[in-house]
């Protein structure tokens, strides 16, 4: 649930800013045009900002993706209905907790993914917390405003900003500054205060380390950014880092490993679509995807180790050993923390077992490759 920056040129005036923007101009961020709006795409280097996250705390500003609630009579009823147009268990989110889920059309393609988190307030008892991708915000919200039953209703939420604190010295910093977030479990939600700045505050993120995504009042922004700058373990990092951090995790990212034509078996995220739901198939495309989960998809995605220095790129064709054509890559670089190229992409079933050499198109010319399991880099969520 991340997207990487595009090839663009300089930003204007037509740009959304985040309520960051002037501290990422001061920081000397090269900044760049991503869904709309101005953001930073590196600070010191990509390399040096994915590396410090591995190893440190990276802050990320991600106030670009959308944030906004589902609200009906009760959790039952609001769950029930957005049970109809994803494939996750929403009815068994307890209190305080987080889960990762995808919209599907019809055709059980993937529209978005996204979190939904069930608020622990009772008093909030009814309502969901979303967060999704920035460049699918409006057509996210119309599609569920336009799907959900009549008593159940979206509310999106402007005015606020989100910061992501990753990595593996995130939790000492949040012990630190809200000791109540140290003991949060992976996926929970809590709402607490951040060195006395009131926040939402999920244990997640989307680089494979541990971490956490704050979201604030955007006029709360500039201080929590700066009170998380001041800690000696953060360091900024920008889209650029966040996307080299998500492919080593072996993430999917959205327009580029998912789309309105992948199902979830093929992306590898059978794992959405828990037992229940299976067996009641009340989700966009239940024939597809149990069909799939049960016989397999025709394509799966795999992760990709080229030899050589060079990376491939999205869009380079994937061959096997004869010249026949077999898949494509849908995302590709340089993995700083395996010092080598990593991909992933979609190839025929039958090309998807790990270990099989294919080749894949490099400025022109053929690269060996090897298709490898997923993650390039190990988890490290705190279970």
């Amino acid at each position: 649930m991340s997207q990487t920056p595009a090839d663009s040129q300089s930003a204007d005036a037509q740009l959304l800013r985040t309520p960051l923007h002037g501290r990422h101009v001061a920081l000397g961020a090269r900044m760049v045009p991503f869904a709309g709006y101005d953001m930073p795409v590196q600070y010191a280097g990509i390399i040096a900002e994915h590396l410090h996250t591995r190893a440190h705390a990276g802050l990320f500003d991600v106030s670009h993706m959308g944030q906004g609630w589902i609200a009906g009579p009760d959790h039952e009823t609001t769950a029930r209905a957005l049970e109809t147009l994803v494939p996750g268990d929403i009815l068994g989110l307890k209190p305080g907790q987080q889960r990762y889920t995808l919209l599907l059309n019809a055709q059980g393609g993937v529209l978005d993914d996204l979190m939904v988190a069930r608020p622990a307030a009772p008093g909030l008892d009814g309502r969901l917390m979303l967060v999704v991708n920035a460049a699918c915000r409006e057509a996210d919200w119309l599609h569920l405003s336009g799907n959900l039953p009549a008593g159940v209703r979206v509310e999106p939420e402007t005015g606020r900003a989100l910061l992501a604190l990753q990595g593996p010295e995130a939790a000492q910093v949040m012990a630190r500054l809200a000791p109540a977030a140290e003991g949060l479990p992976f996926m929970g939600v809590i709402d607490l205060a951040v060195g006395g700045i009131e926040a939402r505050v999920s244990r997640s993120g989307y680089t494979g380390e541990d971490g956490f995504e704050i979201s604030v009042a955007a006029a709360d922004a500039v201080a929590l950014w700066d009170l998380l700058l001041a800690q000696p373990e953060v360091k900024p990092a920008g889209l650029g880092a966040r996307d080299t951090l998500r492919l080593e995790a072996g993430l999917c990212l959205y327009g580029h490993d998912l789309n309105q034509e992948t199902s979830p078996v093929e992306a590898g995220l059978a794992w959405t679509v828990p037992r229940r739901r299976r067996e009641d198939m009340r989700f966009p495309g239940a024939i597809r995807i149990t069909g799939e989960i049960r016989d397999g998809a025709l394509r799966r995605r795999v992760g990709l180790r080229p030899q050589g220095r060079a990376p491939v790129r999205e869009g380079a064709r994937i061959f096997d050993a004869a010249g026949e054509l077999v898949g494509e890559v849908t995302s590709g670089g340089f993995g700083p923390s395996v010092g080598a190229p990593v991909a992933m992409g979609y190839v025929v079933a039958d090309f998807a077992r790990p270990g099989t050499a294919v080749q894949v198109e490099l400025r022109g010319r053929m690269t060996p490759a090897v298709v490898a399991p997923l993650p390039f880099t190990p988890h490290r969520y705190r279970r």
